[in-house]
């Protein structure tokens, strides 16, 4: 099945195909044809599923554009709510359907600001309920959605959406997403739903089998010299390096090219372009390292990438599905790698859950480990070089002045300063100091959070030069003058 399959109107399918969307996922194939129904759905499907597009093709395919709100998303967290509504503006933007997003810590006026030029809102609970409460925000939209429904049941968001959807007492169409179905999501659903479609989406292994996973974990001020540190002890063919957001890609671009490394930037504020040269360098190999926001999760194919990186944790499960698939291609082996503070370990644990498949956890090396990698590959460099009529030339010029030993000690000397290694020798925390944090973070949510303040800083570690050592690959030497530009 194809998504032109679905005769969505053309702008709409325009954007799909600039997307790069090809084929439905499997909660799409079912959850579409019931939504352009108009029926309610209540849909179970974990994170990484296709989840977003599921309830929002259909839904902006219905849309006009030209009379207000017409669609409310309701989601738990700031991060998903911008991830949500970057998604649907790009699917919508073609047929002029323009998105916002409310949460909690922006000033209300700008908010509302930007409701007024909207179609869609995408919500978080709390801030959704107050402007409906204060009568700031009058809206009556004829769809709603409840996304990640067990995840706002956790947070402890119940109540809220309950008097949300009281205040929407009328007959509209309504779409309900959950990875889990606990008794009091039954429950919600029994109140908000009119004689819903059901939908089940079997969990199974989300990622490629070619993939390895491995996390490292590392404290906030480390995260740069963390990427430079596995960026040369990886020695990645070609990679990609995702960020969250465009000023990251611009900032870790500059900061990767002062250190030697060939890159280049993409992200949504490009025009198209740039963002064609930019991805045509990459194919071709003018480039070793993209620098992307998610706007290249989708769309981009290159079946060499040898390493994904995950240079911030993803927003969501789906995000880092597709992340990672931008590796291990074409039946050739991935690796992707992510970067992740002590705090950042719930988030990634729930994207783990979400997958199905294991992320393992990692030490950085140290600076003394990756100059031991290097010299074991530099002797393999060396001896398999070729000699060259041009070398004979320079060397003889040498010799009349040193003599044969000094020369090479010169000529090994020159090729390991190319290779400076930056940064501290340790980075990042050791096998037993994550274990420790692990077992904190399991019996701060098993106390129920009672003990969440003073959990957080027992989880503060002190970083030692005691680590214990896990595997990863070595051969970690690049040739900069060779295979950087410092242009």
């Amino acid at each position: 099945m194809k998504f032109n399959d679905f005769n969505f109107k053309s702008s709409l399918q325009e954007a799909i195909d600039a997307a790069g969307f090809k084929e439905p996922s499997p909660i799409q194939k079912e959850a579409i044809p019931f939504v352009l129904e108009g029926k309610d759905v209540i849909a179970q499907a974990h994170t990484g599923t296709g989840k977003t597009a599921a309830f929002g093709l259909p839904m902006l395919n219905m849309m006009s554009g030209s009379k207000g709100i017409e669609a409310l998303v309701i989601v738990p967290t700031r991060e998903l709510a911008m991830q949500v509504s970057d998604e649907l503006y790009r699917f919508g933007r073609l047929s002029n359907i323009k998105t916002a997003t409310v949460y909690g810590g922006t000033a209300y006026k700008k908010q509302l600001d930007r409701i007024a030029q909207a179609n869609i809102i995408v919500a978080t609970p709390g801030r959704l309920q107050d402007l409906l409460k204060s009568g700031k925000l009058k809206i009556k939209p004829d769809f709603i959605v409840l996304d990640e429904a067990d995840e706002m049941l956790d947070m402890g968001f119940l109540d809220e959406i309950k008097e949300i959807f009281r205040m929407f007492d009328y007959e509209k169409q309504t779409l309900m997403f959950s990875a889990t179905m606990p008794k009091a999501i039954k429950i919600l659903a029994n109140e908000i739903l009119v004689d819903p479609a059901t939908i089940t989406i079997t969990k199974k292994d989300s990622t490629n089998k070619n993939i390895s996973q491995d996390y490292y974990v590392m404290a906030e001020s480390e995260r740069d010299d963390a990427l430079i540190r596995l960026i040369d002890f990886k020695n990645p063919a070609k990679a990609i390096i995702f960020c969250r957001m465009k000023r990251e890609v611009d900032r870790l671009v500059t900061h990767l090219v002062a250190s030697g490394f060939k890159a280049k930037g993409l992200h949504g504020d490009m025009e198209q372009r740039q963002r064609e040269v930019v991805i045509r360098a990459f194919k071709q190999g003018h480039v070793d390292i993209f620098v992307a926001t998610d706007v290249a999760a989708r769309g981009l194919d290159v079946n060499d990438v040898s390493h994904v990186f995950n240079y911030h944790i993803p927003f969501d499960s789906e995000s880092y599905v597709h992340r990672i698939g931008r590796t291990g291609r074409a039946g050739k082996e991935g690796e992707a790698i992510t970067l992740v503070t002590p705090n950042e370990l719930r988030a990634l644990q729930k994207i783990q859950k979400d997958i199905g498949s294991k992320i393992t956890t990692k030490v950085i090396p140290t600076k003394n480990e990756l100059i031991d990698s290097q010299q074991d590959s530099l002797v393999a460099q060396i001896l398999d070089a070729p000699n060259l009529d041009e070398s004979h030339e320079i060397i003889k010029k040498l010799s009349s002045s040193l003599d044969i030993t000094t020369i090479a000690y010169k000529l090994v000397s020159l090729l390991k300063a190319q290779n400076e290694i930056m940064g501290a020798n340790v980075i990042g925390m050791n096998l037993e100091q994550i274990e420790r944090l692990i077992e904190q973070k399991a019996n701060q949510r098993d106390d129920g959070g009672r003990n969440r303040g003073r959990g957080r800083n027992r989880g503060r570690r002190n970083f030692s030069n005691n680590r214990n050592r896990s595997g990863g690959s070595g051969g970690g030497n690049r040739n900069r003058n060779q295979n950087r530009s410092r242009d």
